[in-house]
């Protein structure tokens, strides 16, 4: 695997970070994670905007344009071999003394960038579909930030892991549902779509915005508004979407089927249209 880091690229095994890099130190960076098809970045401006809007958010200078951005991120590609890829892009706010406060501004971020090949779920699971459990959303309130201080949703996701599940559905004290600890959830009722609303509790996904834009352009009735906990426990169907993921029916929740326990007429559906658009616009932009 070659990777980028701080100017080179290089084989990840000769890659070095130094201790005391804040990444490293206090979690001080953000991420983004853009999919790739045929050797196309997909929607690179919205994940270069999405980069953009988490950088403004710790405070933190962009370190490229989006021009030399794109530069590096089509070279990172060509020197990989997998035809799909996803990338991988961490920024921190460099190397200095611990320190809680901000360093010096003339303190440079470190700048890291890796692919790896993109595999998309199996057929068994879009056969059998997923399940998931819920948990209390007990995170910050800057969700909407793709901060690499992922610390919360990895105790989330392992919860769900521990239980022979896929995903964790956030549920906040208000009892409105937000997200999954690693992806966006969608519910299904009365053969409406529903989706939660972006804001500062949940992730701004790309593929949430991609499944909005194939429902409306199909005339699938769908609304965004937010979802309260007994909404979530009595839909008919439960999607979940992410980059890697693309869209996964969630067939029990907390070890109950959901609706009739296995992957619905609105999955089928949907997943048949997204698997479309990405032959269509995905491979070929």
């Amino acid at each position: 695997m070659t990777i980028y880091l701080n100017g080179q690229f290089m084989p990840i095994e000769e890659a070095r970070i130094p201790v005391l890099d804040r990444g490293f130190i206090f979690g001080d960076g953000v991420y983004e994670v853009i999919p790739v098809y045929s050797r196309f970045a997909f929607r690179l401006a919205e994940h270069l905007k999405r980069l953009q809007f988490s950088l403004d958010g710790i405070r933190l200078a962009n370190p490229h344009s989006d021009q030399e951005w794109t530069k590096l991120i089509t070279e990172l590609i060509g020197r990989n071999t997998a035809e799909d890829q996803y990338l991988y892009l961490h920024i921190t706010r460099g190397v200095a003394k611990r320190d809680h406060a901000f360093p010096n501004p003339s303190v440079q971020p470190t700048v890291f960038m890796m692919s790896n090949p993109l595999l998309t779920p199996p057929t068994a699971l879009l056969t059998s579909g997923v399940g998931a459990v819920s948990a209390p959303d007990n995170r910050w309130l800057r969700c909407d930030i793709k901060a690499i201080s992922l610390l919360p949703n990895v105790l989330l996701r392992q919860m769900a892991i521990d239980a022979g599940c896929a995903e964790t559905i956030l549920i906040r004290d208000d009892d409105f549902m937000t997200e999954g600890a690693a992806s966006n959830i969608f519910l299904v009722k009365n053969g409406v779509l529903l989706a939660p609303p972006k804001d500062n509790l949940m992730l701004p996904g790309i593929t949430y915005d991609v499944l909005l834009e194939i429902a409306a352009a199909h005339n699938i009735p769908h609304e965004v508004r937010k979802i309260a906990k007994n909404e979530l426990f009595n839909a008919d169907e439960l999607l979940l979407t992410s980059s890697t993921k693309e869209v996964l029916a969630i067939t029990t929740l907390d070890n109950k089927p959901v609706g009739d326990g296995k992957p619905g007429v609105m999955f089928t559906k949907l997943h048949k249209l997204y698997q479309d658009y990405k032959r269509d616009v995905m491979r070929k932009t």
